[in-house]
């Protein structure tokens, strides 16, 4: 099974307690495969000790790309939070092990 790494770019920040990932796919098949399985409910439980709140996905078509915002990512904020990635930075390269299961069917 591919991930998202093997179908996308991605780059990520941050914003108080929100981390947003942006995924751009590599080309049009990889978009497609990413449309079916980059899904809120399964972002939340791949990161499910690191994410609190609500997960949004929009959907870019026309740049093939998609912007993941996660609520509650940060351990409050970058002025609070206790953890080593205070600003998410690597919130991108864990997002992007993810596992793209071909929904398709």
């Amino acid at each position: 099974m591919p991930t998202v790494h093997d179908l996308a770019f991605v780059r990520s920040g941050d914003k108080g307690d929100i981390s947003n990932v942006v995924v751009l796919a590599r080309d049009a098949e990889a978009f497609t495969a990413l449309e079916r399985g980059l899904r809120p409910d399964t972002i939340s439980d791949f990161l499910s000790g690191l994410v609190t709140g609500p997960v949004v996905v929009h959907t870019l078509p026309r740049l093939h790309a998609f912007n993941v915002v996660l609520r509650g990512a940060l351990g409050g904020g970058a002025t609070t939070t206790l953890r080593f990635d205070e600003t998410g930075k690597s919130m991108c390269a864990i997002l992007s092990r993810m596992p793209v299961a071909d929904n398709s069917a």
